[in-house]
């Protein structure tokens, strides 16, 4: 439930991300030149708008696998998100906090591995735009 929250939430981002992409690329000279040899609109939309169009949501969605993987345990850390039963390293953290004196590697391997992932999925992600960004090709 907190993930269907956090993608509800996110959605107007998304989509604006899509609507100026749509609209930087509909003005590309292969779009008019396709457009200038009688291809239909149809066309134009699958051949070329949307395969340029879908590539920066692919890397905004793997830039906010990391960013959601954070605000889960964030929230989780705080008692609003996920309960007991399930396993989550905001939880895990968050049980370590009390005897973080004793065994502080109750709190510090959590805390590692969450950073590790996060930074995983964000660096992920900036290499698939350095993969599909046609300007530094």
């Amino acid at each position: 439930m907190v993930i269907i929250t956090l993608v509800v939430l996110s959605w107007p981002v998304v989509m604006r991300l899509m609507r100026s992409s749509v609209l930087a690329t509909k003005e590309a000279d292969y779009v008019l030149a396709a457009r200038a040899m009688g291809a239909s609109t149809s066309r134009i939309v699958l051949k070329h708008l949307l395969p340029n169009c879908l590539a920066p949501l692919l890397i905004y969605a793997t830039i906010m696998v990391g960013s959601f993987i954070g605000a889960e345990a964030t929230l989780s850390f705080l008692g609003i998100g996920l309960k007991q039963p399930v396993v989550s390293w905001g939880i895990s953290i968050s049980e370590g906090e009390r005897y973080v004196r004793v065994s502080p590697h109750m709190v510090f391997f959590p805390c590692a591995f969450l950073v590790t992932a996060v930074i995983s999925f964000v660096m992920l992600g900036e290499a698939i735009r350095e993969a599909l960004d046609p300007k530094l090709r």
